[in-house]
């Protein structure tokens, strides 16, 4: 289980400390749990998490993928947040056009992710930052990309606070984007 770099109570009202102790001590915590004794005795025991989600399937690929989309998700926030970095800001011009664009295109897609699953920023191939969705625990490593960002859509992410106000909560959660932890990945 990662340790969170913050209090549970670090970003409220955005997200409350009830909305934290079941996204992350209780959902988190079930799918580590879950990922151990499933991969227990097996092929996977000794994998990475990445390695697990580039080889498995089913319920081994499910939890192995959402307890990275979840770790990477809850480190990528901080209650203090910062400007974007020099580097990852001309990124975001050079493929977006502004940050601001760059935030409406985000929130505009993974709040229309149809169901649950994940808003994604990740660097192709060619070096190009490019959004995506996921359904359920999927993960764009197995598209070839590398993942640098995600916000959780799935609605135990935000239904506490925001009822059925996705792209609400988007918005909110988008001023509590670390963007030096994602420039770090770059």
């Amino acid at each position: 289980m990662p340790q969170l770099p913050y209090s549970t109570e670090a970003f409220s009202p955005v997200l409350s400390k009830e909305s934290f102790d079941f996204h992350y001590g209780k959902h988190l915590q079930t799918y580590i749990d879950t990922l151990n004794k499933l991969v227990e005795g097996t092929e996977h025991e000794n994998e990475s998490l990445e390695e697990i989600i580039m080889h498995a399937e089913g319920p081994v690929y499910n939890n192995a993928a959402q307890a990275w989309n979840h770790t990477l998700f809850f480190m990528t926030l901080t209650p203090s947040p910062k400007a974007m970095p020099s580097r990852l800001a001309e990124m975001v011009k050079r493929d977006f056009g502004s940050e601001e664009q760059f935030r409406d295109q985000f929130i505009a897609k993974a709040a229309g992710q149809f169901g649950s699953g994940w808003g994604w920023l990740s660097i192709n191939r060619d070096g190009k930052l490019v959004i995506t969705t996921e359904s359920n625990a999927g993960n764009p490593m197995r598209s070839g990309l590398k993942p640098i960002m995600t916000l959780d859509v799935w609605e135990h992410a935000y239904y506490i606070d925001y009822r059925n106000r996705r792209a609400d909560y988007l918005k909110a959660v988008w001023e509590h984007i670390d963007w030096e932890k994602v420039a770090e990945r770059l």
